[in-house]
């Protein structure tokens, strides 16, 4: 009955040595060689939810695919075992196998001054999430997560997930429409339009508004054209232009007369100081032609001989 059966665990034992050497193929081929390619570890730490990714999931820089998740756990139990659970920070630990030739582990540091950073994001509207890497420059911006514990593998700092942010720009969003007095800002735009309605059409008490100002502009605009018409204007230029020869005429005879005045003024100043000075020297001659003859009165000696 031994004789029997030995065959078939033969046979049984060359089909299981089959099948695993078609699944070592398998996994070569379809794992594009990756098993024997030289790799190393990084980790990343992560306070919001991971959900959609999970292990095996890409890593990628800038879009190219340079590694895959390889454990996703909690802080807690992993460093924070002998933490109080309150005290526990409970970050989703992100662990993950980089391959590559070119860059090892000993760079990861150098590379994360030159603020290279991890972040959550979703493969569109599959839900599939992977772990990106990329350089930043406003680095500073974003704050690190903070940890006590020594770290097995380099750390990458994370970013907030961007579905995240956005998420939560909406609440504070919404927190702060709460917060606003509506009721008091529809007031507000009401008194303002009713405000601005008695600004363009008027009160009726004195205030016109700006449509009725508008319209005696209009008014004033057609008037000026039409003062400005070509034929008006030349008739208009022509009178100014009469009126500019005869202003002309005017003022040159007002010169010539004003000269003349000027000079029979000279000539009468220049009698009066003649005349005050003939009135001075000889004031007989005001009276007579000429001076009287000098009266030479006879000496009395003369007269006694006599």
């Amino acid at each position: 009955m031994s004789n029997n059966s030995n065959p078939n665990y033969f046979r049984l034992g060359i089909f299981v040595l089959a099948a695993i050497g078609v699944l070592l193929a398998v996994i070569l081929i379809f794992g594009s060689g990756q098993i024997f390619k030289k790799s190393f570890y990084v980790e990343t730490y992560i306070k919001q939810s991971v959900t959609g990714l999970d292990a095996g999931a890409s890593v990628r820089f800038r879009g190219v695919k340079i590694g895959q998740v390889s454990m996703i756990s909690l802080s807690g139990d992993i460093y924070e075992r002998h933490v109080p659970f309150h005290d526990r920070r409970q970050y989703v630990v992100v662990r993950m196998q980089i391959f590559g030739d070119k860059v090892d582990e000993s760079q990861i540091s150098e590379f994360v001054k030159n603020n290279l950073r991890a972040r959550v994001k979703s493969m569109g509207i599959t839900g599939v999430n992977y772990v990106e890497f990329d350089f930043i420059s406003n680095a500073n911006d974003s704050h690190q997560l903070p940890y006590e514990w020594k770290s097995e593998y380099p750390v990458i700092p994370s970013l907030p997930n961007q579905a995240d942010e956005i998420i939560s720009g909406i609440q504070k969003l919404i927190g702060a429409l709460n917060e606003m007095n509506i009721d008091g800002t529809q007031k507000k735009i009401d008194a303002l339009i009713t405000n601005l309605n008695i600004m363009m059409a008027g009160d009726g008490k004195g205030n016109e508004g700006v449509i009725e100002s508008v319209k005696q502009l209009n008014v004033i605009m057609a008037r000026i054209a039409k003062v400005t018409d070509k034929d008006e204007l030349s008739i208009l230029m022509r009178e100014l232009v009469g009126t500019m020869v005869a202003l002309r005429q005017t003022v040159t005879s007002i010169q010539g007369d004003t000269s003349t005045t000027i000079e029979n003024l000279k000539q009468a100043s220049e009698n009066l100081n003649e005349f005050s000075r003939i009135a001075s020297q000889s004031p007989s001659s005001l009276i007579w032609a000429e001076p009287p003859p000098k009266i030479t009165p006879p000496l009395s000696g003369s007269g006694a001989q006599k």
